[in-house]
């Protein structure tokens, strides 16, 4: 039996003890009841040996007569009682891994029972199994030498002095926090106390959103939480603080084993310099990476030690943009308000898997497009490719989204060969140790997706059904000769097992021969459709990687406009969450969407006005309207009906003719617009034909035998 066994077998035997004990004068009945809860985290989740906790009791206890212990340990002087309120509240450390117990007594009142599960500050507590190779960070950020954790040469090497190696470390932990003292200077810039406590002479000063003014100088903690590098920062007056926090998630494409870098983002002046404590880490950094199972108990981590420290919050905000938007999506959905109690998306989507089902496209349509069917003129003008390809085209620009925004996706998402360059690996032991696991996406998700016979994990990309152009061929944009010709030659990706390794540009120094270039990864294509695993898939879902639309916290979905710029942020994005949140409960009453011209430039950022439409939502409950504004961030048109046409057959309205949107692969393949298909209900050839979902093309009998040779399964049924 191991030592957490025996640990809970105890605290088992410890309670049985408890309730024998108890005699119908002590039972927990009315006014005399002691309920202990937990403030910082859900009891079975807590780390780090501690836990902010509070005992109350019933209108007929002493409060002051409560004794309280853990483990058989009196930790009461740990605890501020509060008479008024029947409360005793206070950090109870000491809390082995395991369970624990805490047990609450009155003289004339019940036993209150807890039982509190601890787990290591290095984690994990739901996530699974660590993820080896981990690129250690603590150095590169300016916060030393991670601990030395083993000597069996593994991990980053850890040095003396003279520079010789005295240890390893696997897990990039941290000993102890950092604290520094910061101040914001008149040229915009946060820089560090003088040490001998004088002002400097460029501080500048702020007020907070509770109207006290004074000197921009905050407090900043930074450490490690769950193997990540986090960041705690507020203003230096701690009753500055307005009780209310705004954790900063960040975006990017990254595919893990990596601790992260923790950027300029972490000191969030729009919120610091109004009293919000901001709570940073790069383990919600899609940029780090994307598994958001890992990401949300690094959250949940990091807010909990918040807690501990500085109380418990009025609310929580999220803001962030892009892979920080679409965390809030999906951790709102999947925790509720444990996480965050309002969210200020910005650029987002709804989640990142479902992005890779249309993503997947990009450049198996433009290889198509660059060199299969280069004879065509059609393709010559950027603009006509988004009859295929759904994303937008400039013939000003010579590119369309793929090309522009992303390109290089299919590599770093996809082939498991494309290991990474950065010289910090040369740190790491033993040698060659990236040469030794796969470098992808799903690989990053390998305890969400399963791995298959071959050991490579399990991926969710499929097109088997899918009728590329199909709205276009309906509208006349293409041709049917030309719809059944890139649907009969347009291919898929090879299986992980066989992709080979990448040439020009993604490879450098394979630039000196012209045999080499391959922007489209052409290498690692194949003839025919792809089968997504099913596994995979359910994984995806399963894990709460898909937002399926289920969330009830109050959300200002905000972006600018990017679509003339050919950004990857999509403008459609926004109404494919509204849309995923309709059709969960017909109900998307919580989300608001704003949108900022940025034609030509971007010049205005909305989120101050949205911070403070979220505090008078929160508060007051007054609910924001759905919006636009114009480069100056001035109003446009604001009510329910601005964004009428898109989600239903009504007239446009004023914020819809104002900003266009755009589809994507799958939607012009005649997707729905909330996207999300990973492999779709196939129909038979005749069936779709009898359906009329060609029209107002009629198949000849030629036509449709072309069209069974190359959906021999059928098409999607959508």
């Amino acid at each position: 039996m191991d030592s957490a066994a025996i640990r809970l077998g105890a605290v088992a035997a410890s309670i049985a003890l408890v309730l024998a004990s108890a005699t119908p004068a002590t039972a927990n009945i009315g006014g005399q009841r002691l309920d202990i809860d937990v403030l910082s985290s859900r009891a079975d989740q807590v780390s780090g040996g501690d836990a902010l906790i509070q005992v109350k009791a019933g209108p007929r206890t002493d409060i002051t007569g409560v004794k309280v212990t853990r483990n058989g340990t009196d930790v009461t002087g740990k605890l501020t009682a509060d008479p008024a309120k029947r409360t005793l509240t206070g950090v109870v450390d000491g809390l082995h891994d395991g369970w624990n117990l805490l047990l609450a007594r009155g003289r004339f009142s019940g036993t209150g029972i807890k039982l509190i599960k601890n787990h290591p500050l290095s984690g994990p507590i739901f996530s699974g199994p660590r993820q080896y190779p981990f690129l250690c960070r603590t150095e590169q950020t300016g916060l030393g030498q991670p601990v030395i954790d083993n000597q069996a040469g593994q991990g980053w090497k850890v040095r003396d002095a003279a520079g010789t190696v005295i240890g390893w470390s696997r897990d990039c932990n941290l000993a102890a926090p950092v604290h520094d003292r910061l101040y914001r200077a008149t040229d915009g810039q946060f820089k560090p106390m003088p040490a001998d406590g004088t002002r400097p002479a460029d501080m500048t000063r702020t007020t907070t959103l509770d109207g006290r003014t004074l000197d921009y100088v905050i407090k900043r903690e930074r450490g490690t939480i769950n193997r990540f590098i986090y960041s705690i920062a507020m203003l230096d007056d701690e009753t500055a603080w307005n009780k209310r926090v705004i954790y900063r998630f960040d975006g990017g494409v990254a595919i893990g084993r990596d601790q992260g870098r923790l950027p300029g983002g972490a000191l969030y002046h729009e919120g610091l310099s109004l009293g919000y404590a901001i709570l940073y880490s790069t383990g919600t950094r899609t940029a780090t990476h994307y598994n958001l199972v890992l990401g949300a108990e690094t959250a949940l981590m990091l807010k909990e030690h918040f807690i501990e420290e500085h109380g418990v919050a009025r609310y929580t905000v999220g803001v962030g943009g892009s892979g920080g938007g679409l965390q809030q999506y999906v951790y709102g959905q999947n925790f509720g308000t444990r996480i965050i109690d309002a969210a200020i998306p910005q650029y987002s989507y709804p989640d990142m898997v479902t992005q890779t089902i249309h993503i997947g496209d990009c450049e198996l349509l433009e290889y198509y497009m660059d060199v299969l069917d280069a004879a065509n003129p059609k393709w010559r003008d950027w603009e006509n490719r988004t009859a295929l390809i759904g994303l937008n085209g400039s013939a000003s620009l010579q590119a369309d989204e793929c090309t522009k925004s992303w390109r290089g996706l299919t590599p770093l998402t996809l082939n498991p060969l494309w290991a990474p360059l950065d010289p910090l690996w040369a740190n790491m032991d033993p040698p060659g140790i990236t040469s030794t696991v796969h470098w992808t996406h799903a690989e990053d998700l390998r305890t969400v997706y399963g791995v298959g016979d071959d050991g490579y994990t399990l991926r969710t990309w499929d097109n088997v059904g899918v009728q590329y152009g199909l709205r276009s061929l309906n509208s006349g944009l293409i041709t049917p000769a030309e719809f059944l010709d890139v649907n009969a030659r347009v291919g898929s990706w090879k299986p992980s097992s066989q992709m080979v390794q990448e040439g020009c540009p993604y490879v450098p120094a394979s630039c000196s021969d012209p045999a080499q270039f391959d922007p489209w990864s052409a290498r690692n294509r194949q003839d025919g459709r792809a089968v997504g695993s099913r596994k995979a898939i359910r994984g995806a879902y399963e894990s709460g990687h898909v937002f399926t639309g289920k969330i009830d916290i109050p959300i200002i979905d905000w972006r600018h406009y990017l679509e003339d710029q050919l950004d990857m942020h999509n403008s459609h994005q926004s109404f494919a969450s509204r849309q995923r949140m309709l059709n969960h409960d017909g109900n998307a009453s919580n989300q608001v969407i704003w949108f900022t011209d940025a034609r030509p430039v971007q010049a205005f950022d909305q989120t101050p006005q949205a911070l403070a439409a979220i505090e008078a939502w929160l508060t007051r409950g007054v609910r924001p309207s759905d919006s636009c504004f114009t480069t100056a961030g001035a109003l446009i048109a604001s009510g329910p009906g601005v964004w009428d046409g898109i989600l239903d057959r009504r007239p446009a309205g004023v914020c819809t003719q104002r900003f266009p949107l755009y589809g994507t692969s799958r939607t012009v393949a005649g997707g729905p617009i909330e996207g999300g298909v990973f492999a779709c209900k196939l129909q038979p050839v005749a069936t779709a034909i009898a359906r009329g979902l060609y029209d107002p093309w009629v198949p000849t009998a030629a036509e449709r035998r072309r069209l069974e040779e190359i959906f021999p399964t059928g098409v999607c049924s959508y």
